[in-house]
């Protein structure tokens, strides 16, 4: 498996468009409109791969000069619960560090909040909706 920051509109980006339209869109009913791909080009787009399928995928939003927000994390569905979300968590993580970033947080759905519970998330705040699921604001500080 290869992690690794990836290219806006590239070829490997339309797979990680693909995979998070199929597990996080599509079971909610709902797609991406033009302008919230749009915002993506300044974003770090990060995929694992096994030679040319992608496996997993997250998205990196600046915040602030402190902060980055963990966006759109994705695995296929059938190889979940294999370490590909823990590899990309953590190479998501360095990346951060390495750009000087203090501060991960993200909208973590409430079906997801035991996984990043593990990787020394807390949760900031009450339970809100959004895209028709409910959620917590999450966060860590990077040392």
């Amino acid at each position: 498996m290869a992690l690794k920051q990836i290219d806006y509109g590239s070829g490997e980006y339309q797979q990680m468009l693909r995979l998070r339209i199929d597990i996080l869109r599509k079971p909610l009913g709902l797609t991406f409109s033009k302008e919230e791909l749009a915002k993506e080009k300044d974003d770090i787009l990060i995929a694992a791969f096994d030679e040319d399928e992608i496996l997993g995928c997250c998205i990196l939003t600046q915040m602030d000069e402190h902060c980055l927000r963990l966006r759109q994390m994705a695995v296929q569905k059938n190889l979940q619960g294999k370490g590909i979300g823990e590899a990309i968590m953590s190479f998501a993580e360095n990346l951060a560090r390495d750009k000087g970033y203090k501060v991960l947080m993200m909208h973590a759905r409430d079906t997801a909040i035991g996984f990043y519970e593990k990787f020394g998330y807390t949760i900031k705040g009450d339970q809100f909706t959004e895209v028709n699921t409910k959620h917590h604001l999450m966060e860590k500080v990077l040392l």
